[in-house]
């Protein structure tokens, strides 16, 4: 599919969306919710783009729940209390695991609820050919890319040679096993760059911190780091500032965290790879808006892009835009 169909395909969506229909009552309105995955500033962020959305289209705007950890076993309760309303026509979630989040979500669309995935995927991510049809659509970032975008960065800033290290967050989570993979391939072509690890942090910030610390102990002569997410970034960011290495250890933040950014001013953090949370909540909306209204030609998959974010543009407004605002 074509950036150009999809952008007219996009805009064709939104005209439909954005007028409303006189006939349509208040009750007549569909009930939508979100749930994230986890509280962060990313998706404090997307938060903040789908209640917009909402209130733009005259919906009830019903207050998004947060899990207090990035699990399974944190975000099924919740979405299972959401079903157990019965009155939501439209859940757009962020599912924490590929896989384990498939039953619970299943449960949702016999409740009669459509569910739209934001940032994390289900399955494969092909809700067209692949093992998970039933979601209207998937809106988030092309991941791989972005690791990719990650390892490009850190080879420029070591002259293509040195040792690197991920920081990741939980084993199952769709979107940074992207990250991961396009760092890998991304690294890979650099023959005189070496990968000397991955850990997972289970989305933890102070697991981050020590993890990063650790790997700084065990390989002194680190050239840099990415961090797949905020709570990756952070840890990665802190761990090489409490070392004293800044500029010695060139840091990738993926996620333009305010904490990241300060990093960034601070020369501790070399890139900022910010993703567009607010567009993929709003946009989210307005896919079930059209869905609402009859539209059958929404698409499967939406990327929404990045801004990348360094020290020569950080005061740029069309760059600084994207940093992740929150009130």
């Amino acid at each position: 599919m074509s950036k150009r169909f999809i952008s007219l395909l996009i805009v064709s969506l939104v005209i439909l969306s954005i007028f409303p229909s006189t006939a349509m009552s208040q009750e007549g309105k569909p009930k939508i919710a979100f749930l994230p995955g986890i509280e962060d500033p990313f998706y404090r962020v997307m938060e903040i783009g789908v209640t917009q959305a909402l209130e733009d289209f005259g919906l009830e705007v019903i207050p998004a729940q947060f899990p207090p950890q990035w699990g399974v076993t944190h975000q099924t309760p919740i979405l299972d209390a959401m079903v157990a309303r019965g009155d939501l026509n439209y859940l757009i979630i962020a599912p924490v695991d590929k896989e384990q989040m498939i039953a619970p979500l299943q449960s949702a669309i016999d409740a009669g609820i459509k569910v739209i995935t934001v940032d994390t995927f289900l399955g494969d991510g092909d809700y067209v050919n692949g093992p998970v049809t039933f979601p209207l659509s998937y809106i988030g970032s092309d991941n791989v890319e972005g690791g990719r975008i990650a390892a490009r960065a850190l080879a420029d800033v070591t002259g293509g040679a040195g040792k690197v290290y991920v920081q990741n967050t939980t084993v199952g989570t769709s979107t940074t096993e992207q990250r991961g993979q396009g760092f890998t391939e991304g690294i890979a072509e650099y023959p005189d760059m070496e990968l000397v690890g991955m850990d997972y942090n289970g989305d933890d910030a102070n697991t981050a911190v020590e993890q990063t610390a650790a790997k700084l102990q065990v390989v002194p002569d680190l050239a840099g780091i990415f961090g797949v997410n905020v709570f990756s970034a952070y840890g990665a960011g802190n761990a090489v500032k409490s070392a004293g290495l800044e500029g010695t250890v060139q840091v990738i933040a993926f996620d333009a965290t305010q904490d990241a950014i300060q990093n960034l001013r601070d020369g501790i953090v070399t890139l900022v790879i910010a993703q567009k949370p607010s567009d993929m909540g709003y946009m989210a909306v307005e896919f079930a808006m059209a869905d609402w209204r009859g539209v059958t030609s929404i698409p499967k998959h939406v990327t929404t892009g990045y801004a990348v974010i360094d020290a020569s543009n950080v005061d740029d407004p069309e760059v600084a835009r994207f940093i992740y605002q929150v009130p």
